[in-house]
């Protein structure tokens, strides 16, 4: 068994006691803890474990969704507990993981090879299909054109210390380090979107002091199709020392990192810029 297979099984043996106990309000990062003890001892890569799971946790009710679209005749309580939580699993890496990280067709076989060795004996033919059936509606999906646009604003938080310069950033579930950001309210200007989501996310207050610029990417919403994000970018100046993490859907830590940190942390590619635009703006500034 391989390791990356080891790690899924821990990771469905949880959801499964989680959801069987669902009644008694267990905690899953409770349950995992012990899994991962009894199971993984050894395991080198446990944040391959924490991570997985926390993402299908957060997911999971948009996952929920997706399941009851793809197989109707089967109501997600009506599923064997073994196969509505495989079906989570393989559809969190098939939808929501990068398909260089986790290809589709591994996350198929993987899910398939687990429903086998834990489900029914129809298992395997079930979550086959349901995962089948979601991923040729994806394949269609990617070859349109996105059909709604939404714009965000997000910034670059820094802080002057000494001689040097301390920059915070959030960690997403994927992995990433990368900044707070998020959608724009009505009546609300792209500069107070970008401070009230570094308030929301860090808690920390923050002057906007200029617009680094803007980029367009194109992301997938299993009920909406393909989307059209736009997001402004801003420099932000704080004098406040602590950093807390909010309760921001995806994220799963935050940190402040000196400038001769940064080239070492894994950051989105398209992000690069702003950070050297930003970077490069405070040396001038001195």
């Amino acid at each position: 068994m391989s390791i990356r297979h080891l790690s899924r099984s821990i990771v469905l043996q949880s959801f499964f006691a989680w959801d069987f106990n669902r009644d008694d309000n267990p905690v899953l990062e409770d349950i995992l803890n012990y899994n991962i003890k009894n199971f993984g001892a050894g395991l080198e890569n446990e944040e391959f474990i924490r991570k997985l799971a926390k993402g299908i946790f957060i997911k999971k009710d948009e996952i929920d969704k997706i399941i009851n679209k793809a197989a109707p005749a089967w109501p997600l309580d009506q599923i064997a507990a073994v196969d509505r939580n495989v079906l989570r699993l393989g559809l969190y890496e098939l939808l929501f993981v990068k398909a260089k990280e986790i290809p589709p067709k591994v996350a198929i076989n993987e899910a398939i090879e687990l429903a086998k060795t834990f489900g029914g004996e129809t298992s395997g033919k079930f979550v086959n299909g349901v995962l089948g059936t979601v991923y040729r509606e994806f394949e269609e999906v990617k070859k349109e054109e996105p059909k709604e646009e939404e714009n965000l604003a997000g910034a670059i938080v820094y802080k002057k210390e000494g001689d040097g310069l301390k920059f915070a950033l959030v960690h997403d579930i994927f992995g990433y380090w990368t900044f707070p950001k998020g959608k724009i309210n009505e009546n609300e200007t792209l500069e107070r979107t970008a401070q009230r989501k570094i308030k929301e996310e860090i808690n920390i207050n923050a002057e906007i002091k200029e617009k680094l610029g803007a980029n367009s990417y194109v992301a997938y919403n299993p009920e909406k199709g393909k989307i059209l994000k736009n997001v402004s970018y801003f420099l932000s100046e704080t004098k406040d020392e602590k950093i807390e993490l909010g309760g921001s859907e995806g994220l799963d830590g935050a940190k402040w990192f000196f400038a001769d940190e940064l080239p070492r942390l894994n950051i989105y590619g398209d992000l690069l810029p702003f950070l050297t635009k930003a970077i490069k703006i405070l040396a001038k500034s001195g």
